[in-house]
């Protein structure tokens, strides 16, 4: 739980979000038990108002960029100001099914 704990207090600290989830999707995708490395963020915060889809992301992984750089392999990200998440009614972003290494039957 290192690196989720890293991403969660880098986020917190960097966008003020009022809500936050950060799930580890790694037990999803052929990687070791215990794996930290593909993540689902959802993201509300109102530094996200005015910016485009690429600018809120572009600014996620810049706060994320060391632990991209080393550690994460795959990020779903959603980002949304207060009004988009109520909007939304509150529904998280699904990720689709890894179909890489040992699971893509094409493989």
């Amino acid at each position: 739980m290192r690196i989720q704990k890293q991403i969660e207090a880098k986020v917190q600290s960097a966008l003020i979000p009022s809500h936050l989830e950060v799930i580890n999707e790694s037990h999803m995708h052929n990687v070791p038990p215990g794996s930290e490395s593909h993540f689902r963020l959802v993201i509300v915060s109102e530094k996200f108002e005015g910016k485009s889809l690429l600018e809120r992301h572009r600014e996620v992984n810049r706060v994320l960029a060391a632990e991209i750089e080393a550690e994460i392999h795959a990020l779903a990200l959603r980002t949304l100001t207060p009004g988009e998440w109520s909007e939304a009614s509150g529904e998280s972003l699904t990720s689709p099914p890894c179909l890489g290494g040992d699971k893509n039957p094409s493989n």
